[in-house]
């Protein structure tokens, strides 16, 4: 295997030709000419029979240079394919267009190097047929995403599988005219016709986009993320719901979750869901209001797809939390970015009783004793914690550690949540968690969520 995987690295193929040539050179000014022609008289060969020894660029099998180019970047690929015809040909093989990013930034605003408006139009003259992993990752800059709906609309003859469109600071796609992208997006939806993955997050997208997606695609697609969709209302979430019965992954505001989308989802001729993430958040306190779920839509839910992961993000201000988790809600991961109150963590501990994981960034200046350990208590899943701006005993937190043990693969607790106490000194803590545990363990000096 050793010496198979030498002959895979593209250093072995260059400095092989560099060695030939100078192994060659080296050879020749060691006779003189009369000896040469002697040398070739003896042997009947010439010089070009030595020099067919010399590895050739432009003669290394396809295979290999397209072994090789798949670890160039696309840069290097544009500039090693002007070494011969050859290269040439492998740089346009479908193999090396099926899966492409799109970087598209403002040099004004972007440090970031963005793909090249020429090689954006090969692309998409020559290889738009062999696009099926497309991403766009864009600024903060209207333009760029407006560039990449220029893309999309012209993406008439793609077979794409997967598409994201990923805005790396603030939402520009939001900034865009809704006709002009739904319009862009619509031709990949029409054109594909095997879409299985899409992410569009913070984009305006509406239901009749939704539509024409759930039309052409509706036997391949199995994962839709579209968090901060303001334009897609539950009716339209709920249509991509009834008719694409191979939908296994779902990310969604919790303004479009309804027990209608859970009892669908829950329908005999739909696969196990395996994955729901659900983004709960408020810009505006007081001004937004949530919805309850029945407990029964859970319950058929989880019936339905006993194994699925429902994870949780919450962006709430403390008094907005009254409807959640009131009855037993089948949760597995919580993440909450702002304060939660004792109470609200009290409710889940009595009533998410499929927790795996929760992380808490901040709470107050009450410790949190008892919610830790009717958390313990009732969560027998639970395998990874996180607490941040918190407070709990020293005392406290031992009992959590002792009733969870070794199942906690993951315990990540500022060290300054850790209150000191009569029993447990910040030393004692150190060695009696790692004792629990099974493995060494420290807090953290900064969080690792």
């Amino acid at each position: 295997m050793g010496r198979l995987s030498h002959r895979l690295d593209p250093c072995f193929y260059f400095n092989r030709m560099k060695r030939g040539r100078v192994n060659i050179a080296a050879k020749c000014q060691s006779f003189s000419p009369a000896q040469s022609r002697a040398k070739r008289q003896r042997t009947g060969q010439g010089v070009s029979a030595s020099q067919s020894h010399v590895h050739d660029w432009g003669n290394l099998p396809h295979h290999i240079v397209l072994h090789i180019f798949q670890y160039l970047s696309l840069v290097d690929r544009a500039r090693a394919s002007s070494v011969c015809r050859c290269w040439n040909d492998v740089f346009h093989i479908p193999e090396l267009w099926r899966r492409f990013e799109f970087e598209l930034n403002q040099p004004a605003t972007s440090y970031l190097r963005s793909t090249h408006p020429d090689l954006i139009q090969q692309i998409i003259k020559r290889h738009a047929q062999h696009l099926q992993y497309v991403s766009f990752k864009v600024d903060s800059c209207t333009e760029s995403a407006e560039a990449a709906c220029n893309i999309l609309s012209q993406l008439v003859n793609c077979t794409i599988k997967t598409l994201g469109l990923i805005s790396t600071a603030r939402p520009s796609f939001m900034n865009v005219s809704q006709s002009h992208f739904v319009s862009a997006l619509t031709v990949v939806f029409v054109n594909s016709k095997s879409l299985s993955s899409i992410k569009i997050d913070d984009t305006p997208v509406d239901d009749p986009s939704l539509k024409v997606l759930v039309a052409n695609n509706s036997d391949t697609l199995k994962l839709l993320k579209m968090s901060s969709c303001p334009h897609v209302s539950p009716a339209g979430i709920l249509c991509v719901a009834d008719q694409c019965h191979g939908l296994r992954e779902l990310a969604l505001n919790y303004h479009l979750l309804s027990d209608e989308l859970l009892l669908a989802l829950s329908s005999e001729k739909h696969v196990h869901l395996e994955h729901l993430r659900i983004d709960v958040v408020s810009e505006n306190p007081g001004q937004t209001q949530f919805h309850s779920i029945k407990k029964s839509s859970w319950d058929a839910l989880i019936r339905h797809s006993p194994q699925v992961n429902i994870v949780m993000y919450f962006f709430l201000y403390e008094e907005e939390f009254e409807p959640f988790f009131c009855e037993e809600t089948p949760v597995t991961h919580l993440y909450f970015g702002r304060a939660v109150s004792k109470d609200m963590l009290g409710r889940i501990g009595l009533n998410c009783p499929r927790l795996v994981e929760l992380v808490v960034c901040a709470n107050g200046l009450e410790p949190l004793d008892e919610e830790l350990i009717r958390i313990a208590e009732r969560c027998k899943s639970l395998t990874a914690i996180g607490l941040g701006e918190c407070e709990v005993t020293c005392s406290g937190f031992m009992e959590f550690v002792k009733m969870c043990g070794g199942r906690l693969s993951q315990l990540s607790i500022m060290e300054e949540v850790l209150i000191p106490d009569n029993s447990y000194s910040m030393e004692q803590i150190h060695s009696e968690v790692s004792k629990h545990l099974g493995r060494i363990w420290f807090p953290d000096m900064m969080p690792t969520w």
